[in-house]
């Protein structure tokens, strides 16, 4: 045990450190190209960060854990948005931009709905409850519609970010930005592997390992950058980071992993998917309340305190505990 919590701290160093490698190669190339840091957000800071979460799951469900591979997307997604959102928020006010409001953050609810819609089989059509190739199809092309939406997004200068950014000659923020996303995964590896003995160890469950343990050591990655990009007050990419990442966790790597194997569900997981669209909806409420399109201090400490709720509720109602 002292070895995996001495790893446990040596990948926590690591995904700092590549997190601050990748915010500012990222920004530097968003602006040397005119490119808004919310769309560098959403995409190469996002996918990057959500690598974990791919390998995760897509190895839990070829291993036959279903409800691991389920739990750490789905969990992954709440600790995206109450916990990081959260800390990041009281790190610095989160001011977004007008389309973040208006389609980013409904997208990410919508695609919440849709995995709800899908994975219900018994529900709605009487089968057993079966994330199938066809479920995954249907992930996968509305992940191809959001990328399509992005590259629009990209192609417009009017919303870019004005946030004083640091430039590098472009192989060096190419390479920074390589260099950061590496030590991202090879970080949040280490995290996560120490983290699933220690928590074996305790005879924890699947299902809890899979929403907590799992979910919030993949999603370090996240949590590293937006950290760092609050603190360096570039808030589109703290939040671009966060709302790109649910989107591509739930499309993109449901999706492919649905391709690979398709995936039984466990039904009691409704409730966390459900936590997921409540989330999603005080983030939209939160943005049209006193300062719009901005998540204030007082904001982000209700997110935080609902996250410790939903852990708590989640620890004490664990048959393995």
């Amino acid at each position: 045990m002292y070895l995996a919590l001495l790893l446990l701290l040596v990948g926590f160093a690591i995904l700092i450190k590549g997190a601050d490698f990748l915010v500012n190669g990222a920004s530097s190339v968003a602006k040397k190209f005119n490119i808004s840091n919310l769309a560098i957000g959403l995409t190469v800071v996002s996918f990057g960060t959500s690598t974990p979460e791919f390998i995760v799951s897509s190895y839990s469900a070829l291993e036959g854990r279903n409800d691991a591979s389920f739990g750490n997307v789905i969990g992954s997604n709440n600790f995206n948005l109450l916990f990081i959102l959260g800390i990041a928020g009281l790190i610095y006010p989160l001011a977004v931009q007008r389309n973040t409001v208006k389609y980013e953050v409904p997208i990410s609810l919508l695609a919440a709905l849709i995995l709800y819609v899908l994975v219900n089989d018994q529900i709605l059509q009487g089968n057993p409850n079966l994330l199938s190739r066809w479920d995954a199809l249907i992930l996968l092309t509305c992940f191809g519609l959001f990328m399509m939406y992005v590259y629009r997004t990209m192609t417009k200068t009017g919303d870019i970010d004005e946030t004083p950014i640091k430039m590098y000659a472009t192989p060096v923020a190419t390479g920074m930005i390589i260099l950061g996303l590496a030590m991202l995964i090879g970080g949040g590896t280490l995290v996560v592997d120490n983290a699933v003995a220690i928590a074996e160890h305790y005879g924890l469950s699947q299902k809890l390992i899979g929403l907590t343990i799992l979910a919030a050591g993949t999603s370090l990655p996240e949590l590293a950058t937006s950290a760092v990009a609050a603190f360096r007050k570039n808030t589109d990419i703290a939040i671009g980071n966060v709302i790109g990442s649910n989107i591509f966790n739930l499309f993109f790597i449901l999706g492919l992993t649905g391709m690979i194997r398709p995936i039984p569900y466990n039904d009691l997981m409704n409730f966390d998917i459900e936590v997921l669209g409540v989330a999603t909806v005080m983030l939209m409420v939160f943005m049209f309340t006193i300062n719009q399109r901005k998540l204030d201090r007082w904001e982000a400490f209700l997110l935080l305190a609902g996250y410790v709720g939903y852990t708590v509720y989640l620890v004490v109602n664990d048959p393995g505990v």
